[in-house]
């Protein structure tokens, strides 16, 4: 028997996730949803629930692509399909693993039949089950660039296209697609991102009182499932029932073109790329009129919609804070206030049905009216005032950094004595950085950094099996079992293998490294404007991490001692986070920075041993404190390359008279020394020095 599941109305809170879930519900065509949050906040729960509310798919008996039989696929790779028999079955939920292979998403040759028959028969992958379903992706932001480009072209043209190891083939993929992420292990690709039609930010309920009810309720059902699954029937049979009645008023819903101006407005005030945010919005703005049983689309839904639909779009880069600016938005429609229409009146609901709390519809149920349970409701229906003015976890989101925060760019830091701070001193603007490179040809995570021999990217040759088969290289397996096929007895069709004759495929990709930023923050860095263009460095080299997917760390030193700003994360918006907020001053110990990297880098090796880290040392070089601290720095550098640890150290050092410590420290650690100019991929200085390395090269 099939265990229960949790029911969609008994879920407390999480308005604007249910929310999202029930317009995409209604209305497919919005573009799914992403869910971002904290773990433990019923993200996967409400997914689940959501897919048992969703009306029965009709397909064609056998058919293992779920063909309408209304309208079959003409080029369904099981067609053509007769008219006539139908049956009926549960809309799936098929999620997508985020150790999926390729061929587990897209499908593949069927190697069995292949073998044994002689025939090239396909293998459908999850793409053709998701289809007419939902596809729900967990983590999704963790997800391998190989998978996001397939998963991309078939969200965008609806269809999914196999061409690999002689097969070719084409089957249509619509489905519901929802992500759930958790932003603390990184943010998602720029181009995934706008493929989500909306996106809520969840976050664990501050109230005792609701905190209290998810527990008792949670616990109940994992003590009966049946039973508490029971007595949410009726709740969960209306909320069905409603969906069904949107559904059918949906192309009734008129958007006029004062709304379509709203939308229009709304979208060039926040200047987001493209066009799809004016198309998403309007969706779900139709959707959540007919949620509400209207047949015009009001400026509250345009508001609603632009709340959900908007807030990942405008992020220019991966530092700005999530969210919209809702006094910005309010002041927009006050420009339409003229044009508003009447709305229909509210029919009202002889059932007394979920979510109708007379406040404008739209809704979703609290689930508050189970027997014994606090009667209270949430007011944040689509009619409301939309979504929190500040989003829990909110005040830990990166700012964009600003010249005048702090006094300015040229703020008086101090150097500031022992164990002394200044005041933060706001970061520069980022830039784009040169390319720094881990030597050798690596084994890492995928990522989009330096080459790398991975599980996925292009084939580059077949070799024997080293241990168990990976990948077969099927074409490398024919040539090596073909000329063997007289001798086993073998005439008809088919092929006789034999396990010398497998073959796997050796392939190359690109890695994702490990960057541990080691910044000195002492007071010979904190000089009035050094502190400022310092940070901007490491906030474009952050940057750059970003959009490569490497992890990141930081290690301050300063003072007495180094501290571990930020243990080795994915998030580079933390990161950011944490160099905004770095205060200065105090001696340099620099041996203790070198030798806190040191330590953290031995343990990641045992942690993730394939993932090769890069190590930049932010410095003027300088090391006070202690007894011979040069001479401790230099042994604590050796020590690190000895190892074979790739350094890079960015000189930080400036004025007319110059010690040259960095040089010597870049010497030690046997890495490249470039200065802050040179950090510029644009620099003057970088490309002459780029040059004249080359000519030496070539010379020696």
């Amino acid at each position: 028997m099939a265990s229960a599941t949790y029911p969609f109305t008994a879920i407390v809170g999480m308005d604007d996730m249910r929310l999202g879930l029930l317009l995409n519900a209604l209305s497919p065509s919005i573009g799914g949803v992403l869910v971002r949050g904290q773990k433990g906040t019923a993200k996967t729960t409400a997914v689940r629930s959501l897919a048992a509310l969703l009306p029965e798919v009709v397909t064609v008996p056998g058919c293992r692509f779920s063909c309408d039989p209304a309208a079959p696929d003409p080029t369904c790779p099981d067609g053509p399909h007769e008219g006539g028999a139908s049956e009926a079955r549960p809309a799936r939920m098929v999620e997508l693993p985020v150790g999926a292979s390729e061929d587990r998403l897209v499908g593949a040759l069927d190697i069995e039949r292949a073998l044994a028959e002689g025939v090239k028969a396909f293998e459908p992958g999850l793409l053709a089950a998701a289809h007419r379903g939902v596809l729900y992706v967990d983590e999704v932001n963790l997800l391998g660039d190989h998978l996001v480009d397939a998963l991309l072209d078939a969200a965008a043209t609806g269809a999914s296209y196999v061409e690999r190891e002689g097969v070719s083939v084409r089957h249509a993929s619509r489905f519901l697609l929802v992500g759930t992420m958790n932003p603390e292990e990184g943010e998602l690709r720029p181009q995934l991102l706008d493929r989500f039609g909306l996106t809520v930010e969840v976050a664990a309920s501050r109230e005792t009182d609701e905190r209290v009810e998810v527990v008792r309720r949670r616990l109940a059902f994992d003590e009966d499932p049946a039973a508490f699954a029971a007595k949410w029937a009726a709740e969960e049979d209306a909320l069905r029932e409603r969906i069904a009645a949107a559904r059918a008023l949906l192309p009734s819903v008129r958007l006029g073109d004062g709304a379509l101006r709203r939308i229009a407005a709304v979208c060039a005030g926040f200047e987001v790329d493209g066009m799809r945010a004016d198309i998403v919005t309007a969706r779900a703005a139709t959707a959540l009129a007919a949620w509400a049983g209207r047949t015009d689309v009001t400026t509250a839904d345009v508001r609603q919609a632009a709340l959900l639909s908007l807030p990942h779009r405008r992020r220019r880069n991966p530092f700005d804070a999530p969210g919209l600016d809702e006094d910005k938005l309010d002041e927009i429609l006050r420009q339409f206030e003229e044009d508003e229409p009447e709305p229909d009146p509210e029919p009202e609901d002889p059932d007394g049905g979920p979510g109708d709390d007379g406040a404008g519809g739209g809704e979703p149920p609290q689930g508050g009216d189970e027997p014994g349970a606090p009667g209270r409701r949430e007011e944040s229906g689509p009619q409301q005032e939309g979504l929190p003015q500040q989003r829990e976890g909110a005040e830990e989101a990166p700012q964009q950094p600003s010249a005048d925060a702090s006094g300015g760019e040229g703020a008086e830091s101090g150097s500031g004595g022992a164990g002394g701070e200044a005041a933060v001193v706001a970061a520069g603007d980022p830039f784009r950085t040169r390319k720094f490179d881990v030597p050798g040809l690596g084994e890492g995570a995928d990522g989009r950094h330096y080459r790398a021999g991975t599980a996925h990217g292009r084939t580059t040759g077949a070799r024997r099996p080293r241990g168990t088969l990976s990948k077969l290289h099927l074409a490398a397996t024919v040539q090596a079992a073909a000329p063997h096929q007289r001798a086993r007895g073998r005439s008809g069709p088919g092929l006789v293998v034999r396990r010398d004759d497998l073959r796997e495929a050796v392939r190359e990709g690109r890695e994702g490294n490990l960057v541990l930023f080691v910044v000195d923050a002492s007071g010979s860095m904190a000089a009035r404007k050094r502190m400022g263009a310092v940070k901007g460095a490491v906030l474009s080299l952050l940057l750059d991490a970003y959009q490569r997917r490497d992890k990141i760390g930081m290690i301050t030193f300063r003072g007495a001692d180094a501290a571990v700003a930020l243990p080795p994360t994915s998030s580079v918006d933390t990161g950011a986070a944490r160099l905004e907020t770095l205060p200065t001053g105090g001696r340099t110990p620099l041996a203790a920075g070198l030798l806190r990297a040191h330590e953290v880098l031995r343990v990641e090796r045992l942690r993730d041993p394939s993932r090769r880290p890069l190590l930049v040392v932010v410095t003027d070089g300088r090391a006070t404190g202690g007894p011979e601290p040069l001479a401790r720095a230099a042994r604590a550098a050796r020590l690190l390359a000895g190892e074979g640890t790739a350094s890079v150290v960015v000189d930080c050092e400036s004025g007319p008279v110059r010690l040259g410590l960095a040089g010597e420290l870049g010497r030690e650690l046997r890495g490249p020394v470039v200065t802050l100019d040179e950090l510029r991929a644009d620099s003057v200085s970088a490309l002459v020095r780029t040059v004249r390395n080359t000519h030496s090269r070539r010379a020696a």
